[in-house]
């Protein structure tokens, strides 16, 4: 913490408080080594690797890479989206691979290769040619894969020497095709960061093949930087052609392919999990309504279906499913009877009162994350035997309010808690020794109270100033408020931004409506065909019902702010019900759907080739002679993900109607907005902003 710290200042230079605290953790198998990657310090942002002794409690750096970092080369443009998709703005260690016994490690510092031994911290550079990246060792620990330009290469290793022999196992010389590389919409939509996947024995590869020139190019440009050419980048825009993607099996030593005949009908490859069990794959249909999984042969590729589900809106991706127990037994995860649950060969295993969030580990036990639909803001881990399907909670001993997520192998865990009594994550191990967090405390203490609103029982987080103050006070709306992203949950640091806003004299309210995650099915396919109506019907009921919840809630005075699909409800919200909210800060908002892309958009409004319908009545764009309110819109102009021209296209119609607002672009900037100083006076000039234009207090 620096002299004279606000917390704007912190939360910027901590990027949003995250730094110092321990993150990528792998148990060995024997469970008495985990390994993670940690920061030194709360503003230090190069990630070094530890290992934590789970018998002792004692932690060791076995890998520092300061060392290093001004002496390799640059990360590679690959590395650079890669991160971009998983919202990665540290350095240093940010990925790595073990073998099986986690023993040894790899992990890439500017494109060069490294290997660490767990056991003894010594580390060397493996003597290949810079510019990989994702690299990962095979089970035996003897060879490591990687990517080279789009290409897939492996080299075999020699414990205690840096020798290395690099093989190109797979490459095409077309333009716009790539091996072992996930594509745009794996990364961003299905969760899928990687395109390979090692054999259990180490001798075979699965390797997904990407064609992207089916996809339309668009041009990222830097209009700060008119020297500079644009970059181009294959958008797969909602209503046009994805990359053709197609599974083979590769031999590490003849480099031998085998294409799996995967049926066509299936447009998208969600995931691919090979463990002793077998190697098998899920595929998605366009529309997203079916999933098919198959078990694949990897000595000849033949495919087999072993499993298929479909549902009348969309098969939700439940991140760690598919896949096989150590019995063979199919684990996965389906909606039934209103919920997400978990399901073994057939046999639903969870209880129609919980929510499935995420599976964490598949052996002899299941470890998944799941919340009560009535609680949706306490989730907890749980744990289930594959042979007799009891349940046991692994993490309820907290009373209060909270979110847990971890990692697990059949007998020992690491869980991550965040409460509302502590304003850090706690982390600890089934061996009862914790892992130390080095990230800085935050300048604010939030103070939250949870209510539940309407007949959808909308959750909502009320956060207020800590005085005892009568006076009225404006509001503001703080949500995300759509599908995929949860902001009403038990952890006080989920409250940081939103309590500074309070600490300035607003009653800040977060409320998660129709669409968002953790309250069932129905709930969460409220919005098919719809991203505005339902989405913004329950804001605003929250908005009517605050005067009941918050006393010192002035309703006349209200705004309202937002990122991404936050930044869209935002401007729906000022377009469509000025009488409820007075001004907006819309930042990287989705103007019109149709420049969005195909998985995300399409599971929720369809095809716009087939029917544009539900894209003309969710556009900002046609809604631009309604606004009536002070609107502030503001965009990376670096954006890959929600591009520049949402921003662009909206304030053109805006003008053209005749409609004063305000355009902040951010040069060089992206979705993640991770620049210091950018992320400082974002918040100071969002702040500066809504003092200015909400209306004078009576």
């Amino acid at each position: 913490m620096t002299h004279n710290d606000t917390f704007p200042r912190q939360y910027a230079r901590t990027q949003r408080l995250s730094l110092g605290e321990p993150r990528s953790f792998t148990l060995s198998p024997c469970s008495q080594r985990l390994v993670f990657a940690r920061t030194e310090s709360g503003s230090n942002s190069v990630n070094m690797l530890w290992v934590l002794d789970t018998e002792t409690g004692e932690e060791k750096c076995v890998f520092n890479p300061q060392a290093v970092l001004d002496n390799t080369g640059n990360i590679t443009a690959e590395e650079l989206r890669r991160r971009e998709r998983a919202r990665e703005s540290a350095s240093g260690v940010v990925s790595y691979s073990c073998d099986a016994a986690v023993e040894h490690a790899v992990t890439i510092i500017n494109g060069q290769l490294f290997l660490i031994d767990l056991l003894n911290g010594r580390s060397s550079a493996l003597n290949i040619e810079p510019g990989v990246f994702d690299a990962r060792l095979n089970a035996p620990g003897t060879h490591v894969a990687y990517i080279r330009n789009g290409a897939l290469c492996v080299a075999g290793i020699s414990q205690g020497t840096d020798n290395t022999d690099e093989k190109v196992l797979a490459s095409d010389p077309a333009p716009h095709i790539s091996w072992g590389m996930a594509d745009f919409i794996a990364a961003e939509e299905m969760g899928r960061q990687r395109g390979y996947w090692w054999s259990p024995e180490g001798e075979h590869l699965a390797v997904c093949r990407v064609d992207e020139s089916p996809i339309d190019t668009w041009f990222i440009a830097d209009p700060a930087h008119p020297e500079k050419p644009a970059a181009e980048h294959r958008y797969p825009a909602a209503g046009t052609a994805n990359a053709k993607v197609t599974l083979h099996i590769v031999h590490r030593e003849s480099a031998n392919a085998i294409e799996v005949a995967l049926p066509h009908s299936f447009e998208y490859l969600n995931s691919v999990s090979w463990s002793a069990a077998g190697l098998i794959v899920q595929l998605q249909t366009r529309d997203q309504k079916s999933i098919a999984v198959f078990s694949i042969d990897a000595t000849n590729g033949i495919a087999v279906e072993i499993f298929t589900d479909s549902d009348d809106a969309w098969v939700e991706l439940v991140s760690g499913v598919p896949t096989l127990s150590a019995a063979g037994k199919l684990v996965t995860t389906v909606d039934r009877e209103g919920t997400r649950r978990l399901q073994v060969d057939g046999v639903l295993v969870t209880p129609a009162h919980l929510q499935v969030r995420a599976v964490l580990h598949v052996g002899e036990t299941i470890v998944f994350q799941a919340n009560h639909i009535d609680s949706p803001w306490t989730i907890d881990i749980w744990r289930c035997d594959v042979a007799t399907n009891n349940l046991t909670c692994l993490s309820s001993s907290h009373p209060t309010p909270h979110s847990v997520s971890g990692i697990a192998t059949d007998n020992a865990f690491l869980l991550r808690v965040s409460h509302m009594t502590t304003p850090r994550a706690e982390f600890s191990t089934s061996t009862g020794h914790s892992v130390q967090s080095h990230a800085e405390e935050m300048l604010v203490a939030p103070n939250v109270a949870f209510h539940t609103v309407g007949n959808s029982n909308i959750p909502v987080a009320i956060v207020t100033p800590r005085d005892n103050s009568t006076s009225k006070l404006p509001v503001l709306f703080d949500p995300y408020g759509g599908p995929h992203a949860q902001r009403v949950v038990g952890s006080l640091l989920a409250y940081a931004t939103s309590q500074w806003f309070a600490d300035q004299g607003f009653v800040v309210v977060v409320a998660d409506g129709r669409g968002t995650p953790g309250k069932g099915s129905a709930y969460e396919r409220s919005v098919l065909h719809d991203l505005a109506g339902p989405v913004l019907v329950d804001q605003v009921e929250v908005a009517q019902a605050l005067a009941q919840l918050e006393p010192r809630a002035d309703v006349t005075r209200v705004a309202i702010r937002g990122w991404s699909f936050g930044g869209y409800l935002a401007a729906l919200a000022v377009l469509r019900r000025p009488d409820i909210f007075h001004c907006a800060v819309a930042g990287a908002p989705v103007t019109d759907w149709r420049l969005y892309d195909t998985h995300y958009t399409e599971r929720y409004l369809g095809n716009p080739a087939v029917n544009a319908g539900p894209y003309e009545s969710t556009s900002l764009i046609n809604d631009a002679h309604l606004l009536e309110r002070p609107l502030l819109l503001i965009h990376g102009l670096a954006d890959d993900n929600v591009v520049a021209a949402h921003t662009l296209q909206l304030s053109s119609a805006l003008l053209a109607a005749g409609k004063d607002h305000e355009v902040l672009p951010l040069s060089g900037v992206t979705h993640m907005t991770p620049q210091e100083v950018v992320a400082e006076n974002l918040l100071l000039h969002q702040l500066s902003f809504i003092q200015r234009s909400l209306p004078t207090a009576p």
